[in-house]
C-alpha cells in the first residue's frame, strides 16, 4: 500500500483528508507542549549544568561519582541474584503444581510490587522493632536493602518465568526423561534454553528497578550507603552541589536507557510458544515433590506475609516512650498513634497534622488523574493508528519512564526555581511519571474501536459527540478507569520527586512518613507506622479495583 493511499484512508478515519492534519495537530498539541515544558527543557538544563567545569574536573566529584556508581551496580546485581534465587523455584512451584492455597499465595507475592517503596521500607523497619526480633543483632543496612528489593521484585520472576514455564509443552520433558535424562540434564539441556529469553527479560527488568531504587535505600540505608538516585537527592537538598547532582542524573539516565533498550530487545526476541490447551500443573505426587511444595509454600508465606502483617500490628503496639518522656512505658496495644494523626500536640506554628498530609496526597493524586487522562487520551488516540512520524514520537513520549523521579524533580528545580513555590508542580511531576502507564493502558482499547461502527453512525446522521458517547465511550470506559487507577496509585506512593519539590507545609503521605521515621521517640515512630498502614490500605484498595475491573 503506497503512502498516499494510506494517508487518504487514515484521513477518512479521522474526519476526511482535508481535516486530517489539523486533527492530528490538535491531538498532539497539548501533550507535546507539556513534555517540552516539563521534561525535555528541564533535561536540557541538566545537560547544560553537567558540562560546567566544576562538575567534570573536580577530583572530589569524580571520586564521589565512582564510589556511588560502583555501589549502585553492586547492590543492584546482588538484589537481582537474590531475587532470582527466590523467584525461580517459586515460578516452578506455581507453574507445575496445584496445592491448597495456591491462588492466595500467588496473589500475596504480587502485592509488594504495587506498594509504594516508602511502605516497603517502613514494613521492614517495623519487623526489627517487634519484641521477637528486637533482641537479635541488628542487620547491616545493605542486608535490609537486599531483602526489601527481593520482597518488592520477586513477583516479576514468578510472573514472567511462571508464564513461560506454563507455555512449554510438557511432552518435551517427558520424552527427555524417557530417554534417560535426569532432572539436572532436563533443566540444563531442555528447559533453560527455552526459558532463556524470558529469564533475560526478567533479569533486566529487576536490575533496572533495583538500579533506580530510592525510597528503600534512603530509609533503610541509615545514611551509610548511597546510590546514584540517593546521592542526587543529597546533593540537591542536604549537601548542595548542583553540578555534581546534574552529572549524576545524566549518568543514571544513560545507564537506565541502555538497560531499557536491552530490555526491549529481550522482549522482542522472546519466543512465544503456544500455550497448552490444558493446565500442566498437577498435585505433587512423590515425597520429594510434596516436601518441596510444602516447605517452599511455607517459606513464601512467611517471607511475604510477615512485613505486611507487622506493619499494621506495629502501628497499634506501644514499645517505647515518646521523646522526652521519662515515665515508665506501658507496653501493649494502643490506638494512640492513629489518634495523634489529628492532633498538634506541641501547638507548633508550622506543624502539619498527618491527616492533612493524607488529604494533600489525595488531592494531588486526583489532579494527577485529571492531568494524565487529559494528556493520555489524545496521545493514545494518535498512537493507536500511528503514522511514520508518530512511530518516531512514540519512544520519545515514553522517555520519562526511563528517567528517575529524583532526576525529574532536579530538572524542574533547575528550570523553574522560585516558581516551584506553587504546589501545582507536584502533580505535574507525578503526571510525568504516570503518563506512560496511562497511555499504554488506553492505547489497546482505542485501537480496538471498530471504525466501521463509527463510520456507519456518521452516515446515519450521528454527530461526532453522539458517536463518542454511544460507541467510543462504552469501549474506553473500562480502560480509562484502569488508567485512572494506575495514575492515582502511582501518585499516592511517589516519593523521589515529591521529596525534592514538596513545601514543608504541604507534605504528602510518603514525605510525612519519612519525616516521622527520621525523628526520635515512640510517638513519632508509631505515627509513621500508622500512616504507612493507611497508605498500604489505600494502595491495596487500588489493586483490588484494578483486579475487579480486569476480571469484569
Amino acid at each position: 500500500m503506497n503512502l498516499d493511499k494510506r494517508i487518504a484512508q487514515e484521513g477518512q478515519a479521522y474526519g476526511g483528508p482535508a481535516r486530517w492534519p489539523i486533527s492530528r495537530f490538535i491531538l498532539w498539541a497539548l501533550p507535546s507542549a507539556f513534555l517540552l515544558a516539563f521534561f525535555f527543557y528541564p533535561l536540557v538544563k541538566i545537560f547544560a549544568l553537567t558540562f560546567e567545569a566544576q562538575a567534570l574536573t573536580a577530583q572530589e566529584n569524580l571520586q564521589i561519582v565512582w564510589r556511588v556508581t560502583r555501589f549502585t551496580f553492586y547492590q543492584a546485581a546482588l538484589s537481582t541474584l537474590l531475587t532470582l534465587a527466590l523467584g525461580l523455584p517459586a515460578a516452578f512451584l506455581f507453574a507445575r503444581f496445584n496445592f491448597w492455597g495456591k491462588s492466595f499465595l500467588r496473589a500475596l507475592t504480587a502485592i509488594p510490587f504495587m506498594l509504594p517503596t516508602v511502605v516497603v521500607a517502613a514494613a521492614f523497619n517495623s519487623i526489627l522493632q517487634l519484641p521477637v526480633f528486637s533482641a537479635l543483632r541488628q542487620p547491616a543496612p545493605l542486608t535490609l536493602i537486599l531483602l526489601a528489593h527481593v520482597f518488592y521484585n520477586a513477583t516479576i520472576v514468578i510472573r514472567i518465568l511462571g508464564a513461560a514455564l506454563a507455555q512449554l509443552d510438557p511432552k518435551l520433558e517427558q520424552v527427555s526423561r524417557s530417554l534417560g535424562a535426569n532432572g539436572a540434564q532436563v533443566w540444563h539441556e531442555i528447559l533453560l534454553p527455552l526459558l532463556k529469553p524470558a529469564l533475560l527479560s526478567a533479569v533486566l527488568l529487576i536490575f533496572i528497578l533495583d538500579f533506580t531504587s530510592f525510597g528503600v535505600i534512603l530509609l533503610l540505608g541509615g545514611g551509610k550507603v548511597s546510590t546514584l538516585e540517593v546521592e542526587i537527592y543529597l546533593r540537591v537538598l542536604k549537601l548542595p552541589n548542583l553540578p555534581l547532582a546534574a552529572l549524576l542524573a545524566i549518568l543514571q539516565l544513560v545507564f537506565t536507557l541502555i538497560f531499557s533498550i536491552l530490555y526491549a530487545q529481550a522482549l522482542r526476541r522472546s519466543s512465544h510458544p503456544t500455550a497448552p490447551r490444558f493446565s500442566i500443573a498437577r498435585p505433587p505426587q512423590t515425597l520429594r515433590e510434596k516436601i518441596f511444595v510444602g516447605v517452599f509454600s511455607i517459606l513464601l508465606l512467611s517471607f511475604f506475609s510477615l512485613p505486611l502483617i507487622s506493619l499494621p500490628f506495629r502501628s497499634v503496639l506501644r514499645l517505647e516512650a515518646d521523646r522526652g518522656d521519662r515515665a515508665q512505658v506501658q507496653i501493649g496495644l494502643t490506638t494512640e498513634y492513629y489518634q495523634e494523626l489529628f492532633i498538634n500536640r506541641r501547638n507548633a506554628l508550622f506543624y502539619v497534622p498527618p491527616i492533612q498530609a493524607a488529604i494533600n496526597s489525595i488531592v494531588i493524586a486526583s489532579l494527577t488523574v485529571l492531568f494524565s487522562l487529559a494528556l493520555g487520551i489524545p496521545t493514545a488516540w494518535a498512537l493507536a493508528k500511528p503514522t511514520n512520524l508518530e512511530k518516531i514520537l512514540d519512544p520519545l513520549i515514553m522517555l520519562p519512564l526511563g528517567s528517575s523521579a529524583v532526576m525529574l524533580g532536579l530538572g524542574l528545580i533547575l528550570t523553574y526555581g522560585r516558581a516551584l513555590a506553587s504546589p501545582i508542580f507536584i502533580p505535574i511531576a507525578h503526571t510525568l511519571i504516570a503518563l506512560p502507564f496511562v497511555i499504554r493502558a488506553l492505547q489497546p482499547a482505542i485501537a480496538s474501536i471498530p471504525e466501521r461502527l463509527r463510520q456507519s453512525a456518521s452516515v446515519l446522521g450521528a454527530s461526532p459527540w453522539r458517536v463518542w458517547r454511544l460507541i467510543d465511550f462504552p469501549i474506553l470506559r473500562r480502560a480509562a478507569l484502569t488508567a485512572a487507577t494506575f495514575a492515582f496509585t502511582i501518585s499516592l506512593g511517589e516519593f523521589g520527586a515529591t521529596l525534592l519539590l514538596s513545601r514543608p507545609e504541604l507534605p504528602t503521605i510518603p514525605v510525612a512518613i519519612a519525616r516521622f521515621l527520621s525523628q526520635a521517640g515512640g510517638l513519632n515512630y508509631g505515627q509513621a507506622m500508622a500512616m504507612s498502614t493507611i497508605l498500604m490500605a489505600l494502595t491495596l484498595a487500588g489493586i483490588l479495583l484494578l483486579e475487579k475491573d480486569h476480571h469484569a
